[in-house]
């Protein structure tokens, strides 16, 4: 019997030693010709076997496949398909630079695959727009608005009339989670909402995910807006700009070690207010924002970036008013390649929003405003062509100051008056896996595992039966509590702890070559909430986190849709329908203070929402004439 076992295990180490022998990997960079900037989502295609991999948001990609010889295409939006021939009997490090397309008025030719490859991919609810795209669209006094891009997607909707803020499937504007190259962005508006604050000529890829999202995101229940920035020109320098009816720009670019390293700087600034004096206006109003990064790459394993937003709004009424708000990122991001398997992205993020109201005529400055400090470390397992692995964790410790009155004079007759401080950590660990089981069938599993703690503060009311807000049966209306207690914490001290297990599933299965059915389920939390009393955001909303009395909002979202591509990709069909519930939504007493209030929990509802629709897209995705039909 032992005899036995030992052949056993010896024909199985031959046949295992054997199977791996016969396959190897490829992997490498793509990266655009003429500036050296990484491409995300290239489509590698290898026609042979019916397979392929896209690109990662740092333009690294790698697959293993058997040994043989290959034919490798290689396709992206807007840039000449290259075909290679290569002999795979080792593994290879293959970084590939691609030419961008010649764009006449009279013809835009793209040669492309993403459709065929979205039909077999789990991945559904996620829409990605070339920058090119849009700044094709319509804009709005000759100004190229991202937000406002994207509510030309089903699904997609503006939060209110001249405003940047967007609702999804039924959601809120403050249940979008916002990310600029993985930093949040709280307010992404400017002039109170007509202009976002994305700056086109910085941005290269867009990702709007409504459903079926990937575990590694988290924090918000209705969508995900991913952004990512240019890198800059590694190879030579370059600069252009515009001048639009309301703002200029200027974007500059450049090597600080040529094909190694290189550096951004754009800017933006509107001017309508130097024109203002010519009116007998003594008033002012003018945003400004700048997009910063610099990129370097140590070496074929390691590269390194430090990006950077910083925006800013400004309004003057002659002598009375003042009011200035804006958003300030940071981030420092290590790339790192342990092999040709294994990616890992290492981020240290730092967010601000704040709110500035100077009102002269009363002698008083008002100030409030959100920070959170995020590490994030992210790893992608290539393991096979047919299994891949994302799994990662981030922490994020926030400051809240719900706000402060500060006279302006000492003959002021208002007295100084400070919103306690609120604290608190988020954490999450992650694990997301996407199989493809057989030739027609490929799933997408995950969780993510995450906590909320709230820290202590100076002083937390208490309330009878631990109710805030209790309801008047003669009145028929909800009403303020009154409180029967205080207690106080120290910095150090948890007031509430909340965890929740958010698990994320998708499948495709293809019915033939040029379609596919598609399904997904996900539940996420969320642990921050904006108070507001419009529809739409407004820079005086006030971002406050769940504790004793306000809970974390949780949702739970399926979808099933069907896809399917025409005339070899030429035109292509989505449509799909979901269902959402959310619980713990915030509402409001009627005439809620929102304002200047130290127990805000006592004018705050937890709600249920639901939502329910049907979504179409259909594209044309090439040829002289090309675009999309949306219906929701």
């Amino acid at each position: 019997m032992p005899r036995l076992y030992s052949t056993l295990i010896l024909v199985f180490g031959l046949f295992f030693t054997t199977s791996a022998q016969q396959k190897f990997t490829i992997s490498g960079k793509i990266t655009d010709q003429r500036s050296n900037e990484t491409l995300i989502s290239v489509n590698i295609i290898f026609p042979q076997l019916s397979t392929g991999t896209v690109t990662n948001e740092y333009g690294f990609y790698s697959i293993t496949l058997p040994e043989g010889n290959y034919t490798m295409q290689i396709s992206y939006l807007g840039y000449a398909t290259i075909t290679k021939t290569i002999e795979l009997n080792k593994d290879l490090l293959l970084d590939i630079q691609l030419t961008e397309e010649t764009e006449s008025l009279d013809e835009v030719v793209i040669k492309e695959d993403v459709e065929r490859i979205n039909i077999k991919k789990p991945q559904m609810s996620v829409n990605s727009l070339a920058i090119s795209t849009i700044k094709q669209m319509p804009v709005v006094l000759g100004e190229v608005d991202v937000i406002k891009s994207i509510t030309l997607l089903p699904g997609v909707t503006n939060a209110g009339e001249g405003s940047s803020g967007f609702n999804v499937r039924g959601g809120a504007a403050d249940q979008n989670l916002i990310l600029l190259d993985e930093a949040t962005i709280f307010n992404s508006s400017h002039l109170f909402g007509f202009f976002s604050v994305f700056n086109p000529d910085a941005i290269k890829d867009i990702k709007l995910y409504k459903g079926g999202i990937p575990a590694k995101y988290g924090g918000r229940v209705s969508s995900v807006l991913d952004i990512y920035q240019k890198e800059g020109n590694s190879k030579e320098f370059h600069a252009n700009g515009g001048i639009g009816l309301v703002s200029s720009r200027l974007l500059v670019e450049g090597p600080l070690k040529k094909d190694q390293g290189s550096f951004l700087f754009g800017g933006r600034s509107s001017y309508a207010h130097l024109f203002l004096p010519l009116f007998d206006l003594d008033n002012v109003a003018y945003f400004y924002d700048l997009n910063t990064k610099l990129s370097y790459s140590l070496n074929n394993n390691n590269s390194i970036y430090l990006s950077g937003y910083f925006g800013r709004d400004v309004f003057e009424i002659s002598d009375s008013f003042e009011n200035s708000y804006g958003n300030s990122v940071l981030n420092f991001r290590w790339n790192h390649l342990f092999s040709d398997k294994l990616f890992s992205n290492l981020s240290l993020i730092y967010s601000e929003y704040d709110y500035d109201l100077k009102l002269n005529f009363v002698e008083f400055d008002w100030e409030s405003g959100i920070r959170n400090f995020n590490v994030k470390y992210d790893l992608k397992h290539y393991i096979s062509n047919n299994f891949k692995l994302e799994y990662g964790l981030n922490s994020i410790y926030l400051k809240f100051n719900p706000g402060e009155i500060i006279p302006t004079t000492e003959d002021s007759g208002i007295n100084p008056f400070k919103l306690i401080d609120k604290y608190a950590f988020e954490n999450a660990v992650y694990i997301d896996a996407e199989h493809k089981l057989t030739d027609k069938f490929a799933v997408s599993y995950g969780v993510r595992f995450s906590t909320f703690h709230r820290l202590g503060q100076d002083e937390l009311y208490i309330y009878e039966d631990d109710n805030a807000v209790v309801f008047n049966e003669d009145q028929q209306i909800y009403q303020s509590a009154t409180p029967i207690d205080t207690l106080n914490f120290r910095r150090s001290e948890v007031i509430s702890s909340f965890s929740n297990i958010e698990p994320r599933f998708g499948m495709a299965y293809q019915l033939n070559e040029t379609s596919s059915l598609k399904a997904s389920y996900n539940r996420m939390s969320q642990y921050l909430h904006l108070l507001s009393n419009t529809n739409s955001p407004t820079p005086l909303d006030v971002w406050t986190p769940s504790g004793k009395y306000i809970k974390p909002q949780l949702l739970d979202q399926v979808a099933i849709g069907y896809f399917k591509t025409f005339k070899d990709n030429l035109f292509s069909l989505e449509v799909e329908s979901f269902l959402k519930k959310i619980k713990n939504r915030i509402d409001y007493i009627d005439g809620a203070n929102l304002i200047a209030n130290n127990a805000i929990e006592q004018v705050i509802l937890n709600g249920r929402a639901r939502a329910y629709g049907l979504e179409v897209l259909f594209r044309k995705n090439e040829g002289k004439f090309q675009g999309w039909l949306a219906y929701t």
